[in-house]
């Protein structure tokens, strides 16, 4: 009895598993409109810019490069919804079209995030260990943020 409910469990998890595969989030990103990008609002030095892109672009922008795992159900809306959440946080992609205010308050949150280690998530790091912050890394963005959160006040 136990083996044939054991049996029944495994075919019941097995047909919703490759049920799952044929409903998939929307992996698409939108377009990037280059005067609305960070780059076209704010002087980005080049380690700062390949940090950003190394190790936050993925969620905070609309350059998300989509890996393997993104075409298997259920990882794929858990990743879907880290990409929306981050993009609703902070994106680079639309940088420019944000207040100067918004700009000020998130510049700061980026520092204290990375300050803090937050961010990058540490499930993104189980797979994306290259996206780990050094704590030169760290430094380079907060002064980077600082400076333009200076610049944006005057």
């Amino acid at each position: 009895m136990l083996r044939k409910t054991l049996k029944v469990t495994i075919i019941v998890l097995l047909v919703g598993f490759v049920g799952l595969q044929f409903v998939r989030p929307n992996f698409t990103n939108p377009p990037v409109v280059e005067a609305e990008t960070l780059a076209a609002s704010a002087p980005v030095p080049p380690n700062v810019d390949r940090i950003l892109r190394r190790s936050c672009y993925d969620c905070h922008s609309n350059e998300t490069t989509y890996p393997w795992y993104s075409k298997i159900s259920p990882f794929n809306w858990f990743l879907a919804d880290h990409i929306d959440h981050g993009r609703q946080e902070v994106n680079m992609s639309v940088w420019n079209t944000y207040p100067t205010q918004k700009k000020i308050r998130k510049l700061d949150e980026i520092c204290e995030q990375v300050e803090k280690a937050e961010m990058p998530l540490p499930s993104y790091l189980w797979i994306h260990w290259d996206a780990a912050l050094s704590n030169e890394d760290r430094q380079a963005i907060c002064e980077w943020a600082k400076g333009e959160s200076q610049r944006l006040s005057q």
